[in-house]
């Protein structure tokens, strides 16, 4: 299964790059959202998980027929390991 992302990058004066990633993410306002294939040529996308979010959201974009697509949100639980775990000074710990 192919999961590499070609991308095209434009500028403000209208220049292209190229360039290709197996997924990437997208810098706004102030969280990650991630894109990155999901097989059987799925496009999924998901915001980073920060402690205290009880669940977070994916997007899934499923292509369906020449220019239809559908898009299906799941809503998956929060499960931050002991190693995301960021220590603040209202730890108990």
């Amino acid at each position: 299964m192919n999961t590499e992302l070609q991308l095209l990058l434009e500028n403000e004066d209208g220049t292209q790059t190229e360039a290709s990633c197996s997924r990437f993410a997208v810098l706004w306002q102030g969280k990650e959202i991630w894109i990155q294939t999901a097989g059987n040529g799925q496009l999924l996308i998901g915001v980073d998980v920060e402690e205290g979010d009880a669940e977070y959201a994916n997007l899934l974009l499923r292509p369906l027929a020449t220019n239809l697509v559908s898009l299906q949100l799941e809503m998956e639980p929060a499960d931050m390991s002991e190693d995301e775990h960021v220590h603040t000074e209202d730890c108990t710990h």
